[in-house]
């Protein structure tokens, strides 16, 4: 089964498995196809993390997230008087992390694939060199970044038809992009970060104004680490560690929440969301200000994950009163001192994988490396440009997260597999900032709590609160009008939700977690409906 969010990618991933290559090398070529046709959020130019449950047993994760430059400064993006500079962070070249996919990808096949390189991009090269027919949603996505490719001759070249917004039913051919992947193919990690496609990606940046150097990319490796483990009502959970908060984050909010009788409560009452939104209040505020690359600081994982800190966070929630965000924070107990896309995948002999990756926004830095095909994210956005200032998703984060050479920038990407005694169950996540990790969680809470398949774990719509700011924000029709009222009487501050996000998920062995198969089927794949595009494929 392979869940993405672009049907042809979907395509590519069942196609390798039907050749018998394994979860891994679906998931490579799946990462090679979406950065063709899925150019919003598929990527070559950005990069991401993967969590591994192997059939065997063994648990990994891979760390491809973009890095700080060598010639980034803690005040790259403030002006003279110490004020944050409007944009600097999130268009155009000085905003570009150097990218991680390609090493990210290349790792994973060599060390856990079973297929050729050759064979796995091949899928991707030609959809770049012949085009694709774009679809309804391929269109919306484009038309959000319009504009921008107006003002970048590069992306303008590609991604707009002679000066004007791509319609339905037209290809899209991305010759540049099918020579990148051909030099990849012939040439591996080499074939991106050496030789003619680093000396365009560095190119461009020079003429940006931003500050790649082939020294950048030369010492770009990916990491392994081991993941984020924890436990929830008999359920294993796997997911990922510092630099991204999501497995952190996530296993707080699942602590805090194993506490409360959640299904006797009901799905949607009142008293269930006031906990899951003080849950999230309370792992948020230590996300914001604890947690960083761990190359840099010292992340305090087993304490933030422990059941008896969650105990000691549930002591202080208020059962019917919201919290207050500004008095949650660091020094206050409990709490000490201190645009993306995914795709889940499962082959027939058990190996999951879990894949978030990005250029962060939608389109990235919206510039393309002349001559590569190749758009570049806007990633030093989630470094703290000022600690107590927002990013482009409100979140307001502390030193810990302060930009540095070589440094990564703290991450919400939260891919998961959850298991029981041993085998993946369940495989998740979903694009979309800081948001991504409360969307993993809503699926945790409806498969296992409320019993849901897994479309509608996906479909259910959802909220989301990050500590600051204090609105939690709600999703059309997740809440009725009695239940938003009484939370209202309990102190809870509501507003508008920010964009959808798309997750995408598969269930193992039956259509509910501890339910009965259907016939001879095995795998029940969800693609969330949100955007349009994506696809649950399986044979």
């Amino acid at each position: 089964m392979v869940v993405t969010a672009q049907h042809l990618a979907s395509k590519v991933g069942v196609d390798v498995l039907r050749r018998g290559g394994n979860a891994i090398d679906s998931a490579v070529a799946v990462g090679y196809a979406l950065a063709v046709v899925y150019p919003a959020a598929g990527n070559l130019g950005g990069g991401g993390f993967m969590t591994l449950q192997l059939a065997d047993g063994r648990k990994t994760f891979l760390d491809f997230r973009e890095k700080a430059p060598l010639a980034a400064k803690p005040d790259m993006f403030l002006d003279k008087d110490g004020n944050v500079v409007r944009n600097l962070s999130t268009l155009g070249h000085l905003a570009v992390g150097v990218p991680g996919t390609v090493s990210g990808l290349e790792v994973a096949r060599e060390k856990y694939g079973t297929m050729g390189r050759s064979a796995l991009i091949s899928p991707a090269i030609e959809l770049a060199e012949q085009g694709f027919e774009l679809t309804q949603g391929d269109i919306d996505m484009l038309s959000t970044a319009t504009g921008n490719f107006r003002d970048d001759p590069a992306s303008a070249a590609i991604f707009l038809n002679k000066g004007e917004p791509f319609a339905v039913g037209q290809k899209l051919v991305q010759k540049d992009l099918s020579r990148t992947l051909e030099a990849i193919a012939r040439n591996g990690v080499d074939g991106f970060y050496k030789g003619p496609v680093a000396a365009a990606i560095v190119t461009s940046s020079r003429a940006g104004k931003g500050v790649i150097t082939q020294a950048d990319l030369d010492r770009y490796s990916t990491r392994e680490l081991p993941p984020v483990e924890c436990d929830y009502r008999g359920y294993h959970v796997v997911s990922a560690p510092p630099p991204s908060s999501g497995g952190v984050v996530l296993c707080e909010m699942l602590n805090i929440l194993e506490g409360y009788p959640l299904k006797e409560l009901g799905f949607r009452s009142a008293q269930a969301v006031h906990y899951q939104i003080e849950a999230m209040r309370h792992a948020y505020a230590d996300r914001n200000t604890q947690l960083g690359d761990p190359d840099f600081v010292s992340n305090p994982v087993g304490r933030l994950i422990d059941k008896g800190y969650a105990d000691g966070i549930r002591a202080v929630i208020d059962p019917a009163k919201a919290g207050v965000s500004l008095e949650i924070k660091p020094g206050v107990p409990p709490h000490e001192g201190t645009n993306t896309t995914h795709y889940s995948i499962i082959d027939r002999w058990g190996n999951a994988v879990s894949v978030t990756y990005t250029l962060n926004d939608w389109f990235g830095a919206k510039v393309t490396a002349a001559g590569t095909g190749v758009l570049l994210n806007n990633e030093m956005d989630d470094f703290t440009s000022k600690a107590g200032v927002p990013n482009m998703y409100g979140l307001v984060q502390g030193q810990a997260n302060a930009i540095a050479p070589g440094k990564r920038p703290l991450s919400s990407m939260t891919p998961t597999i959850l298991t029981k005694d041993g085998k993946p169950v369940f495989v998740v996540g979903t694009p979309g900032g800081s948001r991504i990790t409360t969307v993993v969680l809503h699926a945790i809470l409806n498969v296992v709590d409320y019993g849901m398949n897994v479309q509608e774990a996906l479909d259910a719509p959802r909220f989301h609160q990050q500590w600051l700011p204090e609105a939690t924000e709600v999703e059309k029709f997740a809440l009725s009008p009695d239940t938003r009222k009484i939370l209202e009487g309990m102190g809870h501050q509501f507003g508008p939700p920010q964009p959808t996000n798309h997750a995408e998920a598969i269930i193992v062995g039956a259509p509910t977690l501890g339910g009965s198969p259907v016939g001879n089927n095995r795998f029940y794949g969800a693609n969330d409906p949100r955007r349009n595009t994506g696809l649950a494929l399986g044979y």
